[in-house]
């Protein structure tokens, strides 16, 4: 062999060595454990694609390197649902698994559970998809996050349409817990703002998941309001729907939904999707953000599936829990409050920033109508609405949070 030839080969090899011993060094330390509680079994339709989703993203963080020369590992808990089980659950996660944070929760009620738990416990939790102002405001704490934009937020949104209708009399409907009273109480402040002279003529609080239609939808058509705003989704959506439509409620009548856009809620209407109705959502086929095209195209390829919003919100907690550990580098509890606040990291929708006052992630939505195109219900005219854009002053914060909370 050459003189050159074997310089260049014992280069090759010292390497070659070298990254060996790096990935021998990376297989062989503990992994870092984040846990992760979610009403799997509860509201499968939702969950599902957020697991999905933040598998997708753990797998990329550990093919990258995984978080400080370590491997991520997701310990995951099915809470079905209930506030209970939800902080039983990251009790188990925290004291046997030996997680260093947690993320999860789907419904208002449960979030606040764990954020509780959060606090009492000094263990930081980064709450996915409960919507309630409360988790960052009036119970928000030193330990908890929020990703998905708040009922405030989106409320803020779909008024910035609400207020250009003509419609003065409007009627509301919300499952009767936190969720659906922190979104209809947003919703009718922020457009008594914009439009003082509009009044609330009727509002119904059917249970979550027992809505009966036909008594609901005959008091929201007895006064006759010019408009309606709900936020029932899942099962309460399509029996509101279809009793709506087949006694004539959205007849020449204004409708704004509250996450209706969205797949999980939309897609099982299929052809009874309600046309016209001015919602928030996601339109996951019709997104022009370059980054969501490569988280698009990454899914179906491993899925041959189409993304839900869950699938996302699934993706970018799993990304920013990363970032979160990254910043800090360390498992440190505060060291990790320190870094998320006003952390900014990329997301399928862009950049995203934890505000530091209040703990809320500038995530956005998708605002548009509703349409049925192929026999299947579709968003139609959205934008991306910057969730930055929709937060309310560092005053009216301060006005909500309890000063204890930081």
């Amino acid at each position: 062999m050459a003189r050159r030839d074997r310089k260049f080969f014992g280069i090759f090899a010292a390497l070659a060595a070298a990254a060996c011993c790096a990935g021998g060094a990376f297989a062989q330390q503990e992994p870092i454990k984040v846990g992760d509680v979610q009403a799997y079994s509860a509201i499968p339709q939702g969950t599902e694609p957020y697991r999905k989703g933040w598998e997708m993203a753990l797998d990329e963080v550990n093919a990258a390197g995984g978080v400080l020369g370590r491997k991520l590992e997701v310990v995951s808990r099915d809470d079905a649902g209930k506030p209970d089980v939800a902080s039983r659950m990251a009790q188990e996660l925290v004291t046997n698994e030996k997680v260093v944070l947690f993320f999860g929760g789907f419904l208002s009620n449960e979030g606040l559970a764990m954020a509780d738990f959060a606090a009492r416990n000094k263990v930081f939790f980064l709450a996915s998809e409960p919507l309630t102002d409360a988790i960052v405001w009036e119970q928000g704490n030193h330990y908890t996050f929020r990703l998905r934009p708040s009922t405030y937020m989106q409320a803020k949104m779909l008024v910035e349409e609400a207020a250009k209708l003509p419609a003065k009399r409007w009627a509301t409907v919300a499952p009767n817990y936190e969720y659906g009273q922190s979104a209809v109480a947003d919703f009718m402040a922020l457009l008594k703002e914009k439009r003082p002279e509009v009044e609330f003529v009727e509002q119904q609080w059917p249970t979550l998941g027992k809505l009966d239609a036909g008594s609901v939808v005959q008091a929201l058509a007895a006064p006759k309001p010019d408009a309606i705003f709900n936020v029932t989704f899942g099962a309460d959506l399509a029996r509101f729907v279809r009793e709506g439509n087949l006694r004539g409620l959205f007849a020449n009548r204004s409708v704004i939904g509250l996450l209706t856009g969205e797949p999980e809620y939309l897609d099982p209407l299929k052809d009874e999707a309600p046309v016209g109705w001015i919602v928030t959502g996601y339109p996951w086929g019709d997104i022009k953000i370059p980054e969501h095209a490569k988280f698009l195209a990454a899914y179906q390829t491993r899925y041959n599936d189409y993304p839900r919003i869950g699938s996302a919100v699934g993706y970018i907690t799993l990304k920013a829990a990363a970032a979160i550990l990254q910043k800090a580098g360390s498992t440190d509890t505060e060291k990790l409050v320190d870094a998320a606040k006003g952390l900014t990291f990329d997301s399928p929708f862009g950049k995203i920033t934890f505000r530091a006052i209040d703990h809320q992630s500038t995530m956005g939505a998708f605002v548009g109508k509703i349409d049925v195109k192929n026999g299947n219900g579709v968003m139609v005219d959205s934008h991306y609405d910057n969730g930055a854009d929709f937060q309310p002053t560092d005053a009216f914060v301060r006005s909500k949070r309890p000063a204890a909370a930081d």
